[in-house]
């Protein structure tokens, strides 16, 4: 089974990426933050890949990162969400965010997630939050995804904020963590939001 696939970038688009490997091009199922941090067409690119194999189809699910590969693989063992839907909460919220809105038990931010309803986002909760934090005491991570604090409410509290506002989730996601580089520790929510609606 694959473990990644290496090779020059041919096409991208945020739901798919071409990768020609010794003139072989390969289409990979990519999650949203791939395609924005990926680096520019022409220029080697490096997924690690994730086969998913069904009666009627097989395809490559790819991530920039082994830790977003595992954890999408994790979720996607989840009862009642599919490849389609792991791609879509490891695209919206980084490894980091989505363990915590996990772990904190965030339904909120994570059902506005698309493709992810009140129901899903609460059987998430309950399969996966006591493995996350299993997976923390044995390697340990920020902060942020150790331990529910004020500061990891008023950071999510801001993101559910500003996707209310119908700005798309990694956009607000990025704009919050650039806010949040104007302040030694997390400021008010009412401050958070916004510094964080200034620089979109």
């Amino acid at each position: 089974m694959f473990e990644y696939i290496k090779g020059t970038l041919i096409e991208i688009t945020p739901l798919n990426a071409v990768v020609d490997v010794k003139g072989i091009g390969y289409l990979l199922y990519i999650p949203l933050s791939s395609f924005s941090n990926s680096p520019p067409i022409g220029e080697e690119v490096l997924f690690y890949i994730s086969p998913v194999i069904r009666e009627n189809f097989y395809r490559n699910f790819a991530f920039l990162s082994r830790e977003e590969r595992d954890l999408f693989e994790k979720i996607s063992e989840v009862s009642g969400i599919g490849p389609k839907t792991a791609l879509a909460l490891i695209g919206h919220l980084d490894k980091s965010d989505l363990e915590a809105a996990i772990t904190s038990a965030n339904v909120t931010l994570l059902s506005k997630i698309p493709g992810i309803g009140k129901k899903t986002a609460e059987r998430l909760i309950v399969e996966m939050r006591d493995k996350i934090l299993k997976g923390l005491k044995k390697s340990p991570l920020p902060s942020s995804t150790r331990s529910v604090k004020p500061e990891d409410r008023v950071v999510n509290d801001a993101l559910s904020a500003l996707i209310n506002l119908g700005y798309n989730s990694l956009h607000a996601q990025q704009a919050i963590k650039k806010a949040l580089t104007h302040y030694e520790s997390p400021p008010p929510l009412g401050d958070l939001i916004k510094m964080a609606l200034s620089g979109i």
